[in-house]
């Protein structure tokens, strides 16, 4: 389909989706006709008259609809994945969902920053448990803030008289005399908070139901010690970890590195804005014909085994550009506030092209990612048909973090580093893929570039030391984590 049909027919879906998912993931009903009636491809949030009040208002209303979306997005992914009779036939319910929440996080950041520009309040972003909130406080100028009241007193008839104090002292414009802030606080850390203790408590209801099976069909009686330890090539022992279900096996050959840039780490709100990948093969000789040399952007990087390199750029709406990201800029040297739209550039989630060639290449091998979560959340959330490949057990993952935990002699825990230090910087150097006086550059294609090179010595020592995925515990075939059809 093209343009923006494909929004019609993910609202076709939602009969499928009511009928699998009726309550949100924080388990409130969800009313599948109000999800019905937004304009996903257009927008979903306000754009209110310049004042103080209308502000405050189109911010608590967006707010709103952002925790409505965002708690059912939440809840789609484990629907879609234990769907086991296939009665959800697509993804593009969730993207779409997704595709307008990005725009009403930007529309949210677009009222923030008004607010500030008119004297309603001052921003502060702060980590809050789980994820980073902005945080509204009073305007004071030079008179103190009222924090207790979460109140801004904007008549001027108060207080000093220089200039600048308030809006409404250098506008015409007739505001109210107050703004509440207390009703326009970002809720996003209490509702993740409770949402996560909702799950401990159900994992710990599970783990105590299966211990009391255990107890009645003593099925404990032969193991009292439970399973052995596995070990690893480190010398010390890592407890088993759910990442470990993305280790590579022992045959492992040829699969394809990817990294990505983003303007955060949320997919339900941030944007892709660079991917780099290419292919190496672990064991086999490169093929044949490959150019032998590559462009990265640092000159020391030898291409080596690496072969099909590629580096694609993306951009960010208008709105999102004009408000600048000096995190991500610093981080990777790209400047979203020369990526809009408006410049040319295209947006991922609205390139079909661009998202059927990537989906293409990550179905062809194992695709390998550090921290591969990160690159699978994204991609579940931008690339149409990735979620149904997965689910179909099409699309292998490798993860090069549990590789640098599990098997890397380096990754000792410290106080510092707990579970060891396996940021890709830390692995790439202890792997000798990255100089100690360089650092991880942080683009899509030099990061994949490190990584690969770094997953190549390593499995190459691995098997001369008869460790790893050659060890005991080790897997035959590629490894990685795939799905398929359960029953």
């Amino acid at each position: 389909m093209t343009d923006r049909a494909w929004f019609d027919a993910a609202k076709g879906d939602i009969p499928q989706w009511a009928a699998s998912m009726p309550k949100d993931a924080d388990g409130t009903t969800i009313d599948w006709d109000w999800v019905r009636s937004l304009d996903l491809a257009h927008g979903v949030g306000t754009i209110p008259e310049s004042t103080p009040q209308s502000i405050h208002d189109a911010l608590k209303a967006d707010y709103a609809t952002r925790e409505r979306l965002e708690s059912i997005i939440a809840q789609c992914n484990s629907t879609f994945m234990t769907d086991y009779d296939r009665f959800i036939g697509s993804y593009r319910l969730p993207r779409a969902l997704v595709y307008a929440n990005r725009r009403l996080n930007d529309n949210i950041n677009t009222l923030l920053h008004l607010g500030e520009q008119q004297h309603l309040w001052v921003v502060s972003r702060e980590r809050r448990g789980r994820t980073t909130v902005a945080v509204l406080r009073p305007y004071s100028g030079s008179r103190p803030s009222n924090d207790d009241q979460g109140m801004l007193n904007l008549s001027g008839e108060t207080g000093d008289a220089s200039a600048g104090n308030t809006a409404a002292e250098n506008s015409d414009v007739k505001f109210p005399t107050t703004v509440a802030l207390d009703d326009i606080q970002d809720r996003t850390a209490a509702i993740l908070d409770a949402r996560a203790e909702r799950r401990k408590a159900q994992r710990f209801q599970k783990r105590a139901g299966d211990a009391a099976m255990a107890r009645a069909n003593l099925s404990g009686a032969t193991s009292p010690g439970g399973a052995a330890s596995s070990g690893n090539a480190t010398g010390h022992h890592p407890k088993p970890d759910w990442r470990d279900a993305y280790l590579p096996g022992r045959d492992v050959d040829a699969v394809m590195g990817i990294d990505i840039e983003t303007t955060g780490i949320d997919p339900a709100r941030d944007y892709i804005i660079d991917v780099g990948f290419e292919f190496m093969n672990m064991a086999s000789p490169r093929p044949a014909g490959e150019p032998e040399t590559y462009a990265y952007e640092q000159g020391y990087y030898a291409a080596g085994d690496a072969y099909g390199q590629s580096r694609l750029a993306f951009g960010v709406p208008p709105e999102n550009a004009a408000l600048g990201n000096a995190l991500i800029a610093k981080l990777t040297g790209i400047d979203v506030r020369g990526r809009s739209s408006e410049a040319g550039y295209r947006l991922f989630d609205e390139w079909p092209q661009a998202q059927a060639g990537l989906l293409a290449r990550l179905t062809q091998q194992p695709y390998v990612a550090h921290n591969a979560t990160f690159e699978h959340s994204w991609f579940m959330l931008n690339v149409a048909g990735y979620a149904e490949s997965y689910r179909a057990g099409h699309i292998t993952i490798i993860d090069t973090l549990p590789m640098s935990r599990q098997w890397d002699p380096g990754a000792v825990p410290t106080n510092e580093h707990p579970y060891g230090d396996n940021t890709l910087d830390a692995y790439a150097k202890r792997q000798g893929a990255l100089d100690s006086a360089h650092n991880e550059r942080h683009l899509g294609l030099e990061d994949s570039h490190i990584m690969l090179v770094a997953m190549k010595h390593h499995l190459a020592a691995l098997k001369a030391q008869r460790k790893g995925p050659w060890g005991p515990a080790g897997r035959a075939g590629v490894g990685g984590k795939s799905c398929g059809r359960k029953r």
